[in-house]
């Protein structure tokens, strides 16, 4: 590989400069011990110098240690050279003016980087980030990414569309269909990376700094920092056991971000008389409702309720999906749906931030979708969800019955565990860490203080006698 190694004739010899520059470059890591030297011949080709210049170099770093030579292979960085350096050269730290832009992203950093990974691994925890992987079909999904990569064509390393490629879009329109209601023809669909660069994508086409939005309180975090970001003017509207609180809704206000399959962190799920009315409060208002379905795909109790996107016959609503939650979240693919007349808006936004989405993976999860694979395996992952969300009630009930009220066990894959009784949050969270339960709290969740403590529990990828023996722990704290 060719080393960027900048040579001045004004400077010291040439020989002297290579050496500084390796000699520099092994103490501070920039190469690393081991790490083979160009031949001197090949070096020398490459910075248009002498060989004996190289020669030189490397005779006298083979001198000071800083090399060593194996005979008949070349020449290396030599072992422990990073242990006997007093200490790595510094670069300097020039103060750029960041923009305004940059000031907030650097500030909500610990605001949305929570929850913290812990310092070590909990034998019981009940992270709601965390996808089931196990019951995945992992190898299925990489043999036919493998034969999707094996098969492209030299034009499909080119590229892509910013909306996506047909075929996948095309799987989403007809998946969502039959199992949310959703109501659209592919080309309304835009796929992105992940349902947060979709929300990036809506404040940006949406909203100038200003405009009025409503967003439920409590609430996604990663959400409420984005729209704060572009500028809107925050109006958190309260969530009950039946959702968003509808008859609370400004009239100014040009954007509402709800959850209504399984609200976020509540697990409230909206009513049809709320969706209907919120469907109303846009129409009259002039406004636009982003719909954000992040696991509407599992619902245990009654049949399951109709999108928002499906209800709504005016236009105004923009639906996001996200695969990251259902299959895996390293797997960064999402998509939006969006009014016809939206749709250039966002494809020039999504074209913008990134030009288009991984086509491989793109490829290769439209095949999933369009074999049946993604259905399936929804279908067992709902079984297994039910299975283990029932010993998850059952448990409480017996622990904790008395001493807590639930939000968020109709759907989803997370609850919301609400003690009867005034608790510090960061003290349970604490002392059950000590006991080996990892819990999470739901204050930082809220637009300002909360009145009450709430643990939010995931389940989806406990094994059920972890989940029986972290809540019987959890107990001992409450």
């Amino acid at each position: 590989m060719p080393l960027a190694i900048p040579l001045s004739k004004r400077g010291e010899p040439f020989s002297r400069q290579l050496y500084l520059w390796f000699r520099n470059a092994a103490l501070s890591g920039t190469l690393t011990a081991g790490e083979r030297l160009p031949s001197s011949r090949e070096l020398a080709d490459q910075l248009g110098v002498s060989r004996t210049v190289v020669i030189l170099a490397y005779e006298q770093l083979l001198a000071e240690g800083f090399v060593v030579g194996r005979h008949g292979s070349g020449t290396y960085i030599a072992e422990g050279l990073a242990a006997r350096a007093e200490h790595k050269e510094q670069h300097g730290s020039t103060h750029v003016k960041l923009s305004a832009y940059g000031k907030y992203a650097t500030s909500a950093l610990p605001r949305i980087n929570v929850p913290r990974p812990q310092a070590k691994p909990l034998r019981y925890d009940f992270s709601y980030r965390s996808s089931p992987l196990e019951g995945f079909p992992l190898s299925a999904w990489q043999r036919t990414m493998g034969r999707r990569a094996r098969r492209a064509p030299t034009q499909a390393h080119q590229y892509g569309s910013a909306e996506g490629k047909l075929g996948l879009r095309e799987a989403i329109a007809s998946h969502l269909r039959r199992s949310r209601a959703v109501v659209c023809d592919p080309a309304q669909i835009v796929i992105v990376n992940g349902s947060q660069q979709a929300l990036d994508l809506a404040a940006r086409v949406l909203l100038t700094a200003g405009d009025h939005m409503v967003i439920e309180n409590p609430h996604y975090q990663g959400a409420r920092e984005i729209f704060r970001a572009a500028g809107a003017r925050l109006h958190p509207v309260a969530v009950d056991d039946d959702g968003l609180r509808v008859d609370r809704l400004p009239p100014q206000a040009r954007l509402a971000f709800v959850t209504p399959s399984h609200q976020f962190p509540t697990g409230a799920v909206l009513t049809l008389p709320r969706r209907l009315a919120l469907l109303a409060w846009a129409k009259r208002a002039g406004a636009v409702i982003i719909e954000d379905d992040y696991d509407g795909e599992f619902r245990y109790e009654g049949q399951p309720l109709e999108s928002m996107q499906g209800l709504d016959t005016e236009g105004r609503v923009i639906y996001v999906g996200t695969f990251s939650r259902t299959i895996f979240p390293a797997l960064r693919i999402g998509y939006l749906i969006a009014p016809e007349s939206l749709v250039p808006a966002f494809t020039g936004a999504k074209w913008l931030a990134d030009r288009h989405t991984s086509t491989l993976e793109q490829e290769t999860l439209a095949d999933f979708i369009a074999s049946g694979a993604y259905e399936r395996y929804l279908r067992r992952a709902r079984k297994a969800n039910a299975r283990r969300r029932g010993i998850l009630l059952d448990v409480i009930k017996e622990h904790l019955a008395d001493r807590v009220s639930i939000t968020g066990e109709k759907s989803g894959a997370h609850i919301v565990l609400w003690p009867k009784r005034r608790v510090s949050e960061e003290a349970v969270i604490a002392c059950a860490a000590e006991l080996g339960v990892g819990v999470y709290g739901t204050s930082h969740y809220f637009y300002s203080r909360p009145q009450r403590a709430g643990l939010l529990l995931g389940y989806a990828h406990l094994r059920e006698a972890d989940i029986k023996e972290g809540i019987r722990r959890l107990a001992t704290v409450l």
